[in-house]
């Protein structure tokens, strides 16, 4: 049972995605036209399954991010277009990746991939994105951009080879967890963010700025993912609430929530998380725990910091529209668990 995290404390207006929505509208249109046109392939079963993640009502921010970033200083080719899809074959891929590892049942309230075709065939198609993603980013030609994606996909799988490595592991410290969501989550974040300044031909200050401001982006963003989980709906989260926990996940709320419990509280998130004894009951008892050691609220707090961190990168940067709706953006990731 999910709890609904309320936090008046230093809340700010909601935010919102519309001013976004409305600014790479017509390129969007073109993004998934490329999307369709990619996914498409001689072999029946690419198609089908690319689809099926494709239109299972993602907001695709990341694409838009893209978008707003390049026009934000002038850009007017179409190279922009070719790297948001690329940008978003490459969270595509992941996901289909990541549901095969983490062997998740839903995704976005929909059957994932994986539970329709099989573990194989999802991991195969993933990599057919991927492949997409990089024709694409060569056919745009410019190696800066080539050069940033590709770092992201490397450390991406680095990441996702990093969490393995503190799976159901409760001695995992802080900073080790942030290190993961840096390289799993926070690593395209910042990739889709620099490439628009980038294709853009911008200085180095302004791609070092919207580099940052992805980064930390992405680190509030999946701060925010950690605590819906806990204390949210399966509508806000695109999954079952409770997943991370029954899935055997250390991440930050059961790292806090463990850490400040006493002996016999660490003796049940070990029962739950390394025993695997993670049924309804003690998912209840875990939210009970981590609302009694502010553990959500400390991890929205930290969500919150990062995307201070956000905003404060591009406050030097010339007032625009699309830096506007940027912004509008880190507000309206938090808002999600108020």
């Amino acid at each position: 049972m999910g709890v609904v995290v309320n936090l008046e404390d230093g809340k700010r207006d909601r935010g919102s995605i519309e001013g976004l929505i409305e600014l790479t509208r017509s390129d969007m249109t073109r993004v998934n036209e490329l999307i369709l046109s990619k996914a498409g392939s001689d072999v029946e079963l690419i198609p089908q399954l690319a689809r099926h993640l494709i239109s299972s009502g993602g907001k695709r921010l990341r694409p838009m991010v893209t978008l707003a970033a390049a026009q934000m200083f002038g850009y007017s080719g179409e190279g922009h277009v070719k790297l948001a899809t690329s940008v978003e074959f490459m969270h595509t891929a992941t996901l289909l990746h990541d549901d095969v590892v983490d062997e998740s049942d839903l995704r976005r309230g929909k059957q994932t991939a994986r539970m329709i075709w099989g573990n194989q065939a999802s991991v195969l198609v993933g990599d057919f994105l991927l492949g997409q993603a990089f024709r694409m980013m060569v056919e745009v030609g410019s190696l800066d951009a080539l050069e940033v994606l590709s770092d992201a996909a490397a450390v991406i799988a680095e990441g996702e080879v990093m969490q393995l490595g503190v799976a159901k592991n409760l001695e995992t410290t802080e900073d080790e967890y942030l290190a993961v969501i840096k390289a799993k989550t926070a690593a395209l974040f910042s990739a889709a963010a620099e490439v628009g300044p980038i294709i853009a031909k911008a200085s180095r200050s302004d791609r070092s700025a919207l580099r940052s401001y992805g980064t930390n982006l992405g680190l509030a963003f999946q701060l925010v993912d950690d605590a819906l989980d806990y204390g949210g709906s399966t509508r806000d989260l695109g999954k079952n609430v409770g997943d991370d926990f029954r899935e055997g996940k250390v991440t930050l709320p059961v790292i806090l929530a463990y850490r400040r419990g006493s002996e016999e509280e660490r003796r049940f998130w070990k029962d739950a998380i390394e025993g695997e004894q993670a049924d309804a009951a003690a998912l209840d008892k875990a939210i009970r725990l981590m609302h009694r050691h502010g553990a959500i609220v400390d991890t929205v707090g930290r969500a919150r910091h990062f995307g201070e961190i956000a905003r404060d990168a591009l406050a030097p940067l010339k007032a625009t529209p699309q830096k506007a709706a940027l912004v509008d953006v880190i507000d309206f990731c938090i808002s999600r668990v108020v």
